[in-house]
């Protein structure tokens, strides 16, 4: 199993039928069998409530949304030590560093993000979506 952290782009990419998306949804499925470990950083969530409310969701739909999200996919609390481990990261931009060593914290084999170029200096192993579907597939 892939201990997987997921960038909140990807999220996006399902909730609002980006571009991608179909692949996006292979991926998550494989997090619904167990085939992978997803996971989510908490600041990641109110992130999504955030822009599931400005493009039209409803409170109540937006909660619904949230929950099922949560259920499928481990949150990793956001705590004082993490960011402060963020701080120290060869990342550059706060809110991805915060995603990486929330990754290292958790063991993570990969973090899955289109934007890949904001985690090269990562020291976890970066993927697309659809870089990470082949690694898997290819385990079959």
């Amino acid at each position: 199993m892939k201990n997987t952290v997921i960038d909140i782009n990807i999220f996006m990419d399902f909730l609002f039928n980006r571009r991608g998306h179909e692949n996006v949804a292979e991926l998550f499925k494989f997090c619904s069998n167990g085939r992978v470990k997803g996971f989510v950083c908490a600041h990641e969530i109110t992130t999504l409530c955030y822009f599931l409310n400005k493009f039209g969701e409803d409170t109540s739909k937006t909660k619904e949304i949230i929950s099922k999200l949560m259920k499928q996919f481990t949150v990793i609390e956001i705590n004082e030590a993490l960011l402060n481990n963020a701080l120290n990261s060869k990342i550059d931009d706060f809110e991805d560093a915060v995603i990486e060593v929330s990754a290292i914290d958790r063991n993570a084999d990969y973090i899955v993000t289109r934007n890949t170029k904001d985690f090269e200096k990562s020291v976890i192993q970066v993927k697309t979506p659809e870089e990470l579907l082949l690694i898997i597939n290819g385990e079959t």
